[in-house]
């Protein structure tokens, strides 16, 4: 059963009752005085048609004020009508459980649900507490008993994403740890690197970084990154990419197994500000094979000398071009020879194969 399934129930169950000892309940109380769930009520109301929403007045939507729910019940609206099956609910955002027991100091806009707590019940926590999401998720009675981190960047990230929560199997939640970066993670689609490999090549960019999903986006990148994309920018991530230090390491083996994918990528890079000021950097030592200008001075260097080799005398020559194989060969298993930006490298594969057959002069036959 997806989460969502599981909280239908647990607020329908709210009003079984005993008819041997009690009467049937007037409606649920839903109070949510930090209005934590008032994201998904439009969800939560096209599974529950009888659902009503404390607000200002929107029959359509099934929305009014206290007065009006109260009609609701005594089956006086006209605009609404209720399934005579089911216990009406009434979901109060800004109202606590508290509100509604001080009935004298109860404000105006609230007096005419106050009775309500009487010949109705109040879904809440055994402790009499209201419902919030963390303790839906956490508890194991009348919650879901999940594991979940309990620290404010995790109660923000789970009230962000709750509307995706939603649709998750609560089997296959059961085990996990639900903190920020895995809410955070369900709010980006599931799928972090390739997130970054497409917001880095440019295919998906977030314009507006107050969104929701840009927020969640940039709160998994600095957790698991250590990069801020909205702070940084695109080419501090490019030269990240390329250096695939840490954590990046796994952004990168990412990028390799489809660079086609990421047409613009090479391109960020190139306007990156290589180490190229280092004696390493043409050791060849597989220290820059992020960086396609670090290939390209390599591409340089074989060309210069390929040609050098024009007027060698041949034994010297094929000796050469073994020890070039031997120094270019590793780039043909590299990203770059993928994209068809070493063809010297793979062309020198073939002339080491000249060379070896060629070495010993042909038999006179």
């Amino acid at each position: 059963m997806r989460v969502l399934d599981h909280l239908l129930k647990a607020v329908r169950d709210a009003a079984v009752f005993n008819p041997e000892v009690q009467v049937a309940p007037a409606c649920i109380l839903w109070p949510d005085r930090d209005r934590q769930w008032e994201a998904v009520i439009p969800v939560l109301q096209a599974e529950l048609p009888e659902l009503m929403i404390l607000g200002d007045y929107a029959p359509d939507k099934r929305i009014g004020p206290a007065i009006w729910l109260r009609c609701v019940i005594a089956g006086r609206a006209e605009d609404v009508s209720l399934p005579k099956d089911r216990t009406p609910i009434f979901y109060l955002p800004g109202v606590s459980r508290q509100d509604l027991r001080a009935v004298e100091s109860c404000p105006d806009h609230l007096k005419p649900l106050a009775e309500l707590q009487y010949r109705g019940v109040i879904w809440s926590q055994i402790n009499a507490k209201d419902w919030t999401i963390l303790a839906y998720l956490k508890s194991d009675q009348g919650g879901l008993g999940l594991d979940v981190a309990q620290d404010n960047d995790a109660k923000n990230a789970m009230q962000l994403a709750l509307y995706r929560l939603l649709d998750e199997d609560v089997s296959l939640l059961k085990g996990k740890r639900l903190d920020k970066d895995y809410f955070n993670t369900l709010l980006t689609g599931g799928d972090p690197i390739r997130d970054l490999l497409q917001w880095l090549d440019g295919s998906q960019s977030f314009q507006l970084w107050d969104s929701v999903e840009a927020k969640a986006f940039v709160e998994v990148c600095k957790s698991q990154l250590a990069f801020n994309p909205q702070a940084e920018g695109v080419l501090a991530g490019s030269t990240k990419l390329a250096n695939h230090e840490g954590p990046w390491h796994a952004v990168w083996e990412r990028y390799c197994e489809a660079p086609k994918r990421y047409p613009n990528i090479p391109a960020q890079i190139r306007k990156c500000r290589p180490p190229s000021d280092t004696i390493f950097w043409h050791m060849g030592d597989g220290s820059f094979d992020g960086w396609p200008q670090w290939n390209d001075d390599q591409e340089k260097n074989l060309h210069r000398d390929l040609m050098a080799l024009a007027k060698a005398p041949a034994h010297e020559a094929r000796t050469k071009i073994k020890e070039l194989e031997k120094q270019h060969g590793r780039r043909r298993s590299l990203v770059w020879a993928e994209l068809d930006d070493a063809p010297l490298a793979c062309a020198v594969e073939h002339l080491a194969t000249i060379a070896e057959i060629t070495k010993s002069g042909l038999a006179a036959g």
